[in-house]
């Protein structure tokens, strides 16, 4: 029998060795999820024995951590914000960086309630988050992958979130109707945006992530310009497309957003200073 804290010990320093920059966080986080406690269980208990089966699980999760697989799936969950959201192997796990994109939204949405789409919504993070900020918005996210529209599903239903609504399409396409298609107030995206020859693909949890949300032509510009180039129709006067992109692309994104016709440009920072989602509005 081992205890806690020597348990914790133990992984900390195996995933010290793996390369892990949060080996005690990521020990405390899956120890965590095999015993069904909370963190400050950890602590408050460190000197309790570890049944045998449970330090297998254990040590079977830090096995996996320590090659690489990202902490989001091997707990099945990743908290953003503030949502404790299900994840999988099928969808991008959510970063911090899109809260940039949340918090751009929730400003343009101070007004009166409209109607808010997130295309590509992967675990349903965006729109999620949105929606549990303005119960009175209707909001819309579209996924391409039948097991991310239904992941997100799942996720709206467990944070009895109800003014959210998931639906399979590629981009626009099931959104368009004999009318022209449904149209928005906000329109907003974490689309995949890196070159097929990046190299962080090849490092840390990118490796494990589907390339499918990750990976775009033109240098990875190609679905930021393709989005840029179809949201004006989809956009109510007034209303607003917001993009996320990479640190080095607000360049190429705001002229993919001034060949579309859209105005009041400007990018966004995010936490580390970079230009992180860019934005642009349909003519009144």
């Amino acid at each position: 029998m081992m205890r806690v804290d020597q348990l914790l010990a133990w992984a900390s320093s195996r995933l010290t060795r793996a390369g892990s920059p949060s080996a005690r966080l990521d020990a405390e986080i899956l120890l965590c999820r095999v015993l069904q406690v909370d963190r400050t269980w950890l602590y408050t208990w460190g000197d309790r024995d570890v049944a045998i089966l449970a330090r297998a699980r254990f040590e079977a999760l830090v096995a996996a951590r320590a090659a690489g697989q990202p902490i989001a799936h091997l707990t099945g969950e990743r908290e953003f914000w503030g949502l404790s959201l299900m994840t999988s192997a099928n969808t991008l796990i959510p970063r911090p960086d899109t809260e940039t994109l949340v918090e751009a939204a929730l400003e343009l949405a101070r007004g009166e309630p409209g109607r808010l789409l997130d295309l590509g919504t992967g675990t349903g993070a965006i729109a999620l988050a949105f929606a549990s900020e303005r119960p009175d918005w209707h909001v819309t996210g579209v996924d391409i992958r039948p097991e991310a529209v239904a992941l997100a599903r799942r996720n709206a239903e467990r944070l009895a979130i109800a003014n959210a609504r998931f639906v399979e399409s590629d981009w626009f396409a099931a959104l368009v109707d004999e009318r022209g298609g449904e149209r928005f107030a906000l329109i907003v995206s974490n689309p995949p945006y890196i070159a097929a020859d990046d190299d962080h693909l090849r490092r840390g949890d990118l490796r494990f992530e589907p390339h499918s949300a990750l990976v775009a032509g033109e240098g990875g510009l190609a679905d930021l310009r393709h989005l840029a180039g179809q949201a004006r129709r989809h956009l109510l006067p007034g209303g607003w497309l917001l993009l996320e992109h990479g640190f080095d692309q607000a360049g190429p994104v705001r002229d993919a957003l001034i060949a579309a016709g859209l105005l009041a440009l400007h990018s966004r920072r995010d936490l580390a200073g970079h230009e992180r989602v860019s934005l642009g509005q349909a003519s009144r």
